[in-house]
């Protein structure tokens, strides 16, 4: 086995230390995103269209604060692999990257819930419209008659 520099092993402890670091933020952005899809599950459930709104709009954040992280994490995750190919995986790395597979099971889960609870509360929704009765419904508007005009205009000279 070839021998490491000092150089390429301060390289390889750097990108260990940073991917790992990338690996926790992205850990700590899935449990924010689980907390507000259980506070959304509570608003849906108690009708609360405004906390829903809010949670909606924290939930398009946190999911887009996701995205721009797992950019990174790509990346990183394969200039990781690279560094040590055949050396044996960090122990700490793999037991973040199983955190995470859970943690993404599980909020895929809740938000699944969260879907079917709205999907019965809009079912609900458009049967209270449904049985709403218009009391204006049969009867015409004042401005839609006609009145009657004249046709004939008698001139006198």
């Amino acid at each position: 086995m070839k021998e490491l520099t000092q150089e390429e092993l301060n390289e390889r402890v750097a990108i260990l230390r940073r991917f790992r670091t990338l690996l926790e933020q992205q850990r700590g952005k899935f449990r924010e995103y689980l907390t507000v899809l259980e506070k959304q599950q509570d608003s849906i459930s108690n009708e609360n269209t405004e906390a829903l709104l809010a949670h909606t709009e924290l939930e398009q954040q946190v999911v887009k604060n996701l995205m721009n992280l797992q950019k990174v994490i790509i990346p990183m995750k394969k200039m990781y692999h690279s560094a040590a190919p055949g050396a044996e995986q960090d122990k700490e790395i793999n037991d973040l990257q199983n955190e995470l597979n859970s943690l993404q099971e599980r909020v895929l889960a809740q938000n699944k819930i969260n879907r079917d609870l709205l999907r019965v509360h809009l079912g609900q929704i458009k049967m209270q419209l449904a049985g709403l009765k218009n009391p204006y419904r049969n009867l015409t508007s004042v401005y839609a008659q006609k009145q009657p005009v004249s046709q004939l205009v008698e001139v006198e000279a």
